[in-house]
């Protein structure tokens, strides 16, 4: 499963790549504090199957959460259950994009 930096995220928000950010924590933590993207908690994905299926197809999904522990579960749940591969987790999620 692949993983990404916050500074590489930052050249390819910058750089205008195709991504779709997802916010897989809940929507008091998507509140107080998110980098942008649409919030799908992570007990919600399966509600939104073909939305993510329909983003997937567009550019890769990069999850993030509090640590990287929640996105990348949820990288295991969009590959087993849906058949997303096409996902990028933000290894050690807000709190290594806010230092």
């Amino acid at each position: 499963m692949k993983e990404i930096t916050a500074a590489e995220l930052r050249d390819q928000l910058k750089n205008n790549k195709p991504i779709h950010l997802i916010d897989v924590r809940e929507p008091y933590e998507n509140e107080e504090f998110n980098i942008g993207g649409i919030n799908i908690p992570l007990g919600d994905l399966m509600n939104h199957e073909e939305e993510l299926k329909a983003m997937a197809k567009t550019g890769d999904l990069v999850l993030y959460c509090r640590s990287g522990n929640r996105s990348t579960m949820a990288q295991k749940v969009l590959a087993a259950r849906m058949g997303i591969e096409n996902t990028i987790n933000l290894r050690g999620g807000v709190m290594m994009w806010t230092d």
